[in-house]
């Protein structure tokens, strides 16, 4: 079911977005040669305990999950994509890293995801990440009343497929609020003018995420990070927005 906010329950989710927000600025600051997957983990545990918030991926444990996820960040490098469970790894020079974050405070989550390389970048990764930032902006830009769930897929598609990537809609944005996932699907690819129309209160997360040279994943055996089939790399970039009778909020900038 599709929920709808009011103006004071947008307000009331800000916090939450401020501190994805935060995480995500101090994690690409800390993140450098020779940091420790589970120092960032631990890093963002201590800055929800800090702001009086709460994991939204410890207990985490949809179909596609092997077990509970058990860490508060998902840390996707290289050919890794997506629900990168962080372990035991120090990162390497032109290491490509997303991370992924969503948090709950006073009862309302924000999720968001950015992607940057550490050390020594390869510009084809610096292009791939671009692609992804700009698919987002253009999703959010579009994310207006009169526009529908198809304008958006359409607008990450075509900026995708100009730079030559292709698609998987295995995995795309979803709708956020009390839960990090919920109605409605937000795909990656779409069709101008087809799907749910966009209303005012709606809260969404858009997260385009792309490989560099496949559209197939597979399952990793800790059984939640996905990497690409040919092993090339991933970039990936998300918000959360609220749908206004204006211009969108973006929860999580």
């Amino acid at each position: 079911m599709i929920e709808l906010k009011t103006p004071q329950e947008i307000e009331a989710m800000r916090p939450a977005g401020r501190l994805v927000s935060d995480v995500l600025q101090r994690l690409t600051e800390t993140a450098k040669v020779g940091t420790n997957l589970l120092e960032l983990d631990a890093l963002a545990h201590d800055m929800i305990r800090a702001a009086g918030g709460s994991s939204c991926y410890i207990d985490y444990h949809p179909s596609f999950g092997a077990s509970p996820f058990g860490k508060v960040l998902c840390t996707s490098v290289n050919d890794a994509v997506l629900h990168g469970l962080p372990h035991d790894y120090r990162l390497r020079d032109g290491d490509l890293l997303s991370v992924d974050f969503a948090v709950s405070v006073g009862g309302w989550v924000c999720d968001a995801a950015r992607s940057f390389v550490v050390g020594t970048p390869d510009p084809e990764d610096l292009r791939l990440i671009d692609t992804t930032e700009r698919a987002l902006a253009a999703a959010i830009e579009i994310a207006r009343p009169g526009k529908k769930i198809g304008d958006i897929g359409a607008a990450i598609a075509g900026i995708a497929r100009a730079e030559g990537y292709s698609i998987n809609t295995d995995f795309g944005g979803h709708g956020v609020g009390r839960e990090m996932h919920g109605d409605p699907h937000i795909s990656n690819d779409g069709r101008p003018g087809r799907g749910i129309p966009l209303r005012p209160g709606l809260t969404i997360a858009i997260e385009p995420w792309f490989l560099a040279t496949t559209d197939e994943i597979f399952t990793d055996p800790d059984g939640w990070t996905l990497r690409s089939a040919d092993g090339s790399r991933g970039a990936h970039s998300e918000h959360t927005i609220a749908i206004t009778d204006g211009d969108p909020i973006v929860l999580t900038a």
